[in-house]
């Protein structure tokens, strides 16, 4: 795209140079015409990659918090399991 807007480009002056004015104006109109072409497509491209950028950081933020919850549900049930062994362990030794 950037050579095509180059070429148009070099067109326009050389035909301003030789003096069609007529021709000059068209080339500068298509070098205008592919400039904004070039832009829109830049712009469509940055959209896309923001919304997969997006899309990504929404599913990394969902894989953590799946793996924090199995975490700390994982730890309660230890603590649990820790707290019911010590209970044990001391009703086992106040029945003594």
């Amino acid at each position: 795209m950037k050579k095509s807007l180059l070429a148009a480009a070099l067109l326009s002056l050389t035909l301003a140079a030789c003096g069609d004015a007529e021709k000059a104006q068209e080339a500068a109109a298509s070098a205008a015409s592919a400039a904004t072409e070039a832009a829109a497509s830049a712009v469509e491209m940055t959209t896309e990659a923001a919304e997969a950028a997006a899309s990504a950081a929404e599913g990394a933020v969902e894989a953590a918090a799946s793996s924090v919850e199995a975490a700390a549900t994982e730890a309660a049930s230890a603590a649990a399991s820790a707290v019911e062994a010590v209970t044990e362990e001391a009703a086992s030794e106040a029945a003594k």
